[in-house]
């Protein structure tokens, strides 16, 4: 099948997607708040159906590509084998459309019994009851969250209830072209640069090239960029409901990589403005077009498959106690599911078990329980996985608190700082117009 076409299918289909990338959100997600204000969902039927007794039959949903598809399946099917009355309907599809198709089912009542799901929308689903609450499931320890680092394990919570359970982690990297650093004769970044000695670095590395390659990409756009900038000087992207920082802050964050390229540490808005997706094919050390880019930890594998070059990475410019660990996503089950004892045994299953961590792999992050990580670092990896896997270690001992869930809104304020920053980088507006503009629209959708 192409490239990049996204199908649903069934067991056994072939089908292609962004491999970790959150997928994209479509107005049709909307409809399920309003049949939950009108009563529109079912309420959960409940069910304590025992999977070495009861014959039953779960449906689990998920996005990304074929090898993410024959992973999971066969990770399920080893559930089925140690418990035969339990088998699986499973639907996956590409990353385009996927809470759309979430959302109808949801509105028609027939919603996956388990799905996968991220921050972009955990705390709306949870507050609008599409969500299981596994709360006591977790205090039961049917879900078991022991392995999990106490960060991580609360991602799941939504106004203290454990509505979802990470399904991997990753930690946001700095990746680096070593082999173009070495041959330009300039050192390799180092872990608590400041971002005034990071951009001066890229544009040296810029200049050695003779403006061949940029020093950095720009990632004046990236939500977790500018939210791990704000933490490294004690704020937070939100508190509540409402932003946690105001215009003067983004302003400066604006400034920062508008005098980057300026100073052509980083390349022009044009060239930035394909990995603005955030889709790893794009990111610039993909293309040619810079040294550095902004991932996630998980990533570099995908990016290293892009390059005969050799990869590493850091932690981003300043402070590393502003990163936490962070869920890629999350397993998550239907509120009207006829099982959720079940589907709870069916996510401790894939959370917490070494044999479907094994199955698993990295392809949805590291795994979420810290020993079955191990268990799968001992196995064979691909190109760039002991790199990513060593510095998902290291960072693991400098971590910070972790921050509340994103609140409801969350994709639209994303939208809303990709639309900023490039306004910004094509020159649209000044810094502090744009800033002005993100708050007040930011603020609008928040309060809505």
């Amino acid at each position: 099948m192409p490239r990049g076409t996204t199908p649903t299918h069934r067991t056994g289909a072939a089908s292609t997607g962004r491999r970790g990338r959150s997928p994209v959100r479509l107005p049709a997600a909307l409809t399920v708040v309003a049949l939950l204000l009108s009563g529109g969902l079912t309420g959960c039927q409940e069910s304590f159906a025992d999977p070495d007794t009861d014959t039953v039959q779960l449906s689990v949903f998920w996005w990304g590509d074929q090898q993410r598809a024959d992973r999971t399946e066969q990770a399920l099917r080893r559930y089925s084998a140690r418990h035969p009355k339990v088998g699986f309907r499973v639907t996956w599809q590409g990353a385009g459309g996927y809470y759309d198709r979430l959302a109808t089912e949801a509105t028609g009542g027939n919603a996956p019994d388990l799905f996968q799901i991220d921050d972009d929308f955990l705390t709306e689903y949870a507050q609008r009851r599409i969500t299981l609450d596994l709360t006591d499931q977790v205090k039961r320890r049917r879900v078991d969250l022991g392995g999990l680092p106490p960060g991580l394990a609360r991602a799941g919570e939504v106004g203290g209830r454990t509505v979802a359970v990470a399904a991997g982690e990753a930690t946001p990297a700095l990746a680096y072209d070593k082999t173009v650093l070495d041959g330009l004769g300039v050192a390799e970044p180092r872990p608590g640069m400041s971002y005034q000695e990071f951009v001066a670095w890229a544009a040296e590395v810029t200049r050695r090239s003779g403006g061949q390659v940029a020093g950095a990409s720009d990632p004046a756009a990236q939500q977790m960029a500018l939210w791990l900038w704000l933490r490294a000087q004690g704020k937070e992207f939100y508190t509540d409901r409402q932003l946690g920082f105001g215009v003067p802050d983004l302003t400066r964050w604006f400034e920062i990589w508008r005098r980057a390229r300026s100073d052509r540490a980083t390349p022009s808005a044009t060239v930035t403005q394909g990995a603005n997706s955030g889709m790893v094919a794009r990111q610039l050390i993909a293309t040619g077009k810079a040294v550095t880019s902004f991932i996630r930890s998980d990533q570099l594998v995908e990016l290293q498959s892009y390059t005969s070059d050799e990869l590493g990475v850091v932690a981003y410019p300043g402070n590393p106690k502003a990163q936490w660990p962070q869920a890629t996503m999350y397993w998550a089950g239907f509120r009207g599911t006829r099982y959720p004892d079940i589907v709870a045994d069916v996510i401790n299953f894939l959370v917490n078990d070494p044999e479907a961590g094994r199955i698993l792999g990295t392809d949805r992050g590291f795994s979420p329980n810290t020993s079955v990580r191990a268990v799968v670092a001992r196995t064979p990896v691909e190109r760039g996985g002991r790199a990513a896997a060593a510095y998902e270690s290291r960072m693991s001992t400098l971590f910070g608190p972790a921050p509340q869930a994103p609140p409801r809104g969350h994709a639209r304020i994303r939208e809303l700082l990709l639309r900023a920053a490039q306004d910004v980088q094509f020159g649209r507006a000044t810094s502090a117009e744009a800033a002005a503009t993100f708050v007040r629209r930011a603020n609008a959708a928040l309060a809505g």
